[in-house]
């Protein structure tokens, strides 16, 4: 997936993936993410989430990283903030009390530049690449952020039957991804209602990522 591909879902509108209220597996296990008021929780590929709303009211600060800048104008216009926009890097920061999202490639995102974070959420960041990128991702993020633990929402499905995004990944994948980094465990399992890719069967997982010590 380049650039051009999701520029043009959000130029058209065409974006499934955003869902119109907050995830039911984070509402229902946000505080395995062990961040509590005042901690900072990073969202990569966020988009304008209902989910940021959501942790910002518990108390938690949030970051982010988007690619359209469409997105994140319509993110904070839905949250009522008026952001302030700075270079960061390659990137743009728009940042208000309590929030901070970069726009613009993820993998130019720099530690410097995200700044300490507590948490991860990843419910649409993972899915959205194809396998070639997941890896290079995965390594991305844990150097990002120190390694710091997650929530991380998969979906599995028969692959033949639809193409990707969002892409079919595997238990097997995830502990190959994070496994020697982090312990993973799986939380809750659930179909999702209609499915998302035409005739087939979706399962939604969770997964809590908590890192290795030493």
């Amino acid at each position: 997936m380049n650039a051009d591909f999701w520029h043009g879902k959000w130029q058209r509108n065409e974006i499934g993936f955003h869902e119109g209220r907050p995830n039911h597996f984070l509402v229902k296990h946000a505080d395995r993410l062990a961040a509590g008021a005042g901690s900072r929780v990073f969202l990569p590929l966020c988009g304008k989430t209902r989910d940021i709303a959501w942790l910002m009211g518990r108390g938690a600060r949030v970051a982010g990283a988007e690619l359209n800048r469409g997105a994140i104008e319509q993110l904070f216009a839905e949250l009522e903030l008026a952001p302030e926009v700075t270079a960061a890097g390659p990137l743009e920061r728009f940042s208000a009390a309590g929030i901070d999202i970069f726009v613009g490639d993820v993998f130019a995102l720099t530690p410097a530049h995200l700044g300490p974070v507590d948490a991860i959420y990843d419910r649409a960041a993972l899915v959205a690449l194809p396998g070639d990128v997941r890896r290079r991702y995965a390594g991305h993020l844990r150097g990002l952020t120190g390694g710091a633990r997650q929530l991380l929402i998969s979906y599995e499905y028969d692959q033949s039957l639809a193409k990707g995004p969002p892409f079919s990944v595997q238990a097997d994948e995830v502990h190959a991804l994070y496994g020697a980094d982090y312990h993973v465990q799986e939380l809750e399992t659930a179909p999702v209602e209609r499915g998302l890719k035409g005739p087939s069967e979706v399962v939604e997982r969770i997964w809590q990522l908590v890192p290795r010590q030493g």
